[in-house]
């Protein structure tokens, strides 16, 4: 759907995956926002991490929207994703506290599945799979 540019469809997927009442789902709307690809993107996905980085008893997404985050500071050359992953930043806290058992991927780890996603989505429209 993003790779097609239709962002007609960015509130509607910045509204769900802030809303998260679709625990892993929100992975797909990261990678549709990466698509997107801009500021406004960008935007749903820090207001995401502020919000539910203070939460990892509700590890869902946070990897991917970091993840997410990353690549689109990497093609828009901004750099939000700074706070939170600076030595005292949001994402390492989570880590923390997260529940035991959990294993949170690094940041770059988060970027590079992102990025693969993206590329896939990327090559099934030009291909014209769904």
């Amino acid at each position: 759907m993003a790779v097609n540019g239709r962002i007609r469809f960015r509130d509607t997927l910045g509204a769900l995956l802030l809303a998260g009442e679709s625990p892993n789902a929100g992975g797909a709307y990261c990678v549709a926002l990466t698509c997107l690809g801009t500021e406004a993107d960008a935007a749903y996905l820090i207001a995401y991490l502020d919000r539910y980085l203070l939460r990892p008893d509700l590890d869902y997404d946070q990897s991917e929207a970091l993840g997410a985050l990353l690549c689109l500071d990497e093609a828009l050359g901004t750099d939000h994703a700074t706070r939170f992953i600076e030595p005292r930043g949001l994402w390492w806290r989570f880590c923390t506290d997260v529940p035991a058992g959990v294993v949170v991927p690094s940041p770059r780890h988060a970027q590079r599945f992102i990025g693969q996603m993206c590329d896939l989505a990327t090559e099934s429209a030009r291909s014209g799979s769904p």
